[in-house]
């Protein structure tokens, strides 16, 4: 199957070049990007060197529906909106990564981000994690790739809230991320001088991924919910380690609570449970679409932390962005997506 990356000279597209490379079932054929146009992917990207021949091109749709039969768009939101209805109109199916699509209410999304030109297709739009949404995925034409922190706290919650285990009320989500997830564009806060010897929380309290994991965790818990949410930069390039803090909602024994994770994970190939007292960390998702997640019951304060990590620009973007092509495209569902995380 002929793909294309609309966007592919940024860390996501360069990410999704590099699994596509070993996918055996799709032909790359088509990466844009208007700042490198003309210039070879591998030159942008020099790790690319001898996986990928093409060029950045920057060509209008028109051209590009003629190149692939599905596209990734890996471009900032608002330009999603744009570029995804003329794709659809010409018949081609979209998994986009941006947040455009992620919000299933356009008055939520404009709250949070900006006017929606394209709400008629919020509510086609099938919300791509596929622990949860597997089956809608497999027959969309239309998949929203989650964004990487939600993605982090939605496999760690959603268990405990299809049982019942926690008060869905209490959430509190402090969440940690590598440079990589505020993109390639140049920018003073991600200078390394900026980032080195150094930790911060940014966007406390008004972070546009709140709406989305409210939304999922919403869902799951059968009532609306307001979470506090608290990102924080790490000094590294990739990975996500979220740490989760909920009022039990009963007593229960860590090993009753261990049952419902590994009930709930044991068929998903991408989902590691930690064995009881072992905790996650990004380094041993590194490079993968792995999402590992631990979690400890405190008797003392009556609350479960649950820790989840997973490699932001792989689970959290590229890595899920192909799990989501192979649910739409009827390959298996890891295809390409088997690699050993990179460890150390």
């Amino acid at each position: 199957m002929k793909v294309g990356i609309i966007g592919a000279s940024g860390y996501t597209g360069a990410e999704l070049t590099r699994i596509l490379s070993r996918h055996s079932e799709v032909e790359l054929t088509v990466v844009t990007s208007r700042q490198y146009a003309g210039k070879p992917l591998s030159e942008v990207y020099p790790h690319l060197g001898g996986i990928s021949e093409l060029f950045c091109e920057n060509v209008d749709t028109d051209e590009l529906v003629q190149r692939a039969d599905l596209f990734f768009t890996a471009v900032p939101h608002q330009t999603a909106m744009e570029i995804v209805p003329q794709l659809l109109d010409a018949g081609k199916k979209v998994v986009d990564l941006s947040a455009d699509f992620r919000i299933r209410r356009a008055d939520v999304y404009e709250k949070w981000y900006q006017i929606h030109t394209a709400p008629h297709l919020l509510e086609e739009a099938v919300y791509g994690l596929p622990e949860l949404y597997r089956d809608k995925v497999k027959g969309a034409r239309l998949v929203a790739n989650p964004g990487c922190y939600p993605t982090s706290v939605i496999l760690a919650l959603a268990p405990l809230l299809r049982q019942g285990v926690i008060d869905p009320t209490t959430i509190i989500i402090d969440s940690k991320s590598g440079t990589s997830g505020a993109g390639r564009g140049a920018a003073v806060g991600s200078l390394f001088c900026e980032v080195a010897d150094g930790f911060r929380a940014y966007k406390v309290g008004e972070h546009r991924h709140t709406p989305e994991i409210e939304q999922e965790l919403s869902g799951l818990a059968g009532k609306d919910l307001t979470v506090s949410f608290t990102p924080h930069l790490l000094p590294m390039s990739r990975g996500i380690l979220s740490t989760v803090y909920a009022q039990l909602d009963k007593p229960v024994r860590p090993e009753d609570v261990y049952d419902v994770y590994r009930d709930a994970y044991q068929d998903e190939p991408f989902v590691r449970v930690c064995n009881p007292g072992v905790f996650p960390a990004t380094q041993y998702v590194r490079g993968s679409n792995f999402c590992d997640v631990s979690f400890k019951v405190d008797t003392r304060t009556g609350r479960i932390v649950v820790v989840s990590v997973i490699d932001n620009l792989v689970k959290g973007a590229a890595g899920q962005a192909v799990q989501n092509m192979n649910l739409l495209c009827g390959f298996e569902e890891t295809m390409g997506l088997l690699g050993v995380p990179v460890f150390p």
